[in-house]
């Protein structure tokens, strides 16, 4: 492909946390970016993305669509395999029938059965705890199935400015709340939405995906556990009257078990597209610089 000549990008679930950020890196492209969400397109319709993305001459898909919600998918897999695994495979064959490029979210839930200490490579076997990782892995693999030109993006603990998640409650509960008790024995790394947003769009922007198809890690650099983010989030936001205490997972019972270790190798994405990742404590100030700006 020219990289000179204009596209259409897909970029489905758009109103979730990765979309907004997607939306905010694509201003001021050249190229022609149709942001959707469920009342827009339902991708689990493979007649109506076969037609969205003829009619619209689709040569890229962003596939930001997912079911998410870990406890709930245990009580509801059905409806999280359509989501997380049948739909990719309906947007893979719509935009290969257009011989383009999917570009597919995945999640370190893939991972977490088997112990293990040291980070993640992408062609580790996956060994999903729950019905969530289990969907997403299935999701994979369904696009692999397809033959499509993709490139599958695993990450880790995502947060923003939009939508709810682990940074905007922790922002409340430690401003509202005298102490708190967050577990320490799961570790990994948050991962700020708008620092992989950039990173795909740069790929789009410079054409980077053709070539470069594969399975790619990305999160912010470092390890941390969840009380250490939260130590970190409340420590930013000078929420200092909070007492933040370390507890162990099985204090808050859950349906699933989660992943003990889900640190991801990086050493892939960087190399390919030489660039560098930034530092999460670096990006969370960023973020809940913005949240508190966007709240004044």
């Amino acid at each position: 492909m020219n990289q000179d000549s204009k596209i259409s990008i897909l970029v489905t679930g758009a109103n979730g946390q990765l979309g907004n950020c997607i939306r905010n890196a694509a201003v001021g492209s050249d190229d022609n970016y149709i942001f959707t969400d469920v009342a827009e397109l339902d991708i689990t319709d493979a007649e109506a993305v076969k037609k969205m993305v003829a009619d619209n001459d689709v040569r890229v898909i962003i596939n930001c669509a997912a079911y998410t919600n870990v406890d709930k998918a245990e009580d509801d897999a059905a409806f999280a395999e359509t989501l997380n695994a049948v739909a990719p495979r309906i947007l893979a064959d719509a935009v290969k029938a257009n011989d383009g490029t999917l570009i597919h979210i995945s999640t370190d839930y893939v991972f977490g059965k088997e112990p293990y200490n040291i980070p993640c490579r992408e062609e580790q076997k996956g060994t999903p705890t729950g019905v969530y990782g289990l969907t997403k892995l299935h999701g994979e693999q369904a696009i692999a199935e397809s033959g499509v030109k993709a490139l599958i993006f695993r990450t880790a603990w995502l947060y923003s400015e939009y939508g709810k998640n682990f940074v905007k409650t922790m922002l409340s509960l430690t401003s509202s709340k005298p102490e708190l008790n967050v577990v320490f024995d799961q570790a990994g790394t948050p991962t700020y939405a708008q620092d992989l947003a950039d990173a795909i769009f740069d790929i789009i922007e410079n054409r980077r995906f053709e070539g470069n198809e594969g399975i790619y890690h990305y999160s912010n650099e470092g390890v941390c556990s969840w009380y250490d983010f939260t130590k970190a989030i409340a420590e930013i936001a000078d929420n200092t009257s909070c007492d933040i205490r370390p507890c162990h997972s099985d204090e808050f019972p859950s349906k699933v078990v989660r992943p003990a270790y889900s640190v991801l190798d990086k050493t892939k994405y960087k190399s390919t597209f030489n660039r560098k990742v930034p530092y999460w404590v670096d990006s969370l100030r960023k973020c809940i610089a913005n949240i508190k700006e966007n709240e004044a």
